[in-house]
């Protein structure tokens, strides 16, 4: 099967550019995002981290 794939692969014009790009997209998406994590400020993480413990009543008053 994986031949089947890579034979018709190989007939494609620039097609080597694609996995470059996708891994150069993947590396700057977690890149970005561990620099948000590091930069983000401390009260936005903690609203944040206590959203799910929050009930309808807290949320109300």
């Amino acid at each position: 099967m994986l031949k089947f794939v890579k034979g018709h692969m190989e007939s494609i014009a620039g097609i080597e550019v694609y996995p470059i790009l996708s891994l150069l997209i993947f590396f700057i998406f977690f890149v970005a995002l561990f620099w948000w994590v590091f930069t983000a400020k401390k009260d936005y993480i903690s609203t944040v981290e206590n959203i799910p413990l929050e009930t309808d009543n807290d949320q109300t008053s």
